[in-house]
């Protein structure tokens, strides 16, 4: 079921229209996503169902290090830009949703995904 809604054999990221159009990228590009913390690539799908300057990226993607001089994980792992750390002390929620990312269209040649071999 995974398998079915990656694109270009990664992880889907949701970008709203006009942030997709800004960016100058479209359905089924690859983009790197990065922050303070690092970076991963994920396949655009572009959705009006996402708030502009919201990016999307859901967590299921195996973690895949195996070309950090491209991204940390290049199947689109969002651990790979977030902070392990938890809202408070007595939560311990996920912070994921609170972070701050760059996303820019990835042109180069894409690494395979090889944590499934």
């Amino acid at each position: 079921m995974s398998a079915s809604s990656k694109v270009a054999g990664r992880e889907p990221a949701r970008l709203h229209p006009g942030d997709a159009a800004a960016l100058g990228v479209r359905d089924g590009d690859v983009v790197r996503i990065r922050s303070a913390v690092g970076s991963c690539l994920a396949g655009v799908v572009v959705s009006d169902a996402v708030r502009p300057g919201v990016v999307q990226l859901a967590t299921g993607a195996w973690w895949d290090p195996s070309a950090p001089e491209v991204a940390t994980c290049v199947h689109g792992n969002p651990n790979a830009v977030t902070q392990a750390i938890g809202t408070s002390r007595l939560a311990q929620g996920c912070t994921g949703q609170l972070t701050r990312v760059a996303v820019e269209r990835h042109d180069g040649p894409l690494p395979p995904v090889s944590v499934h071999e």
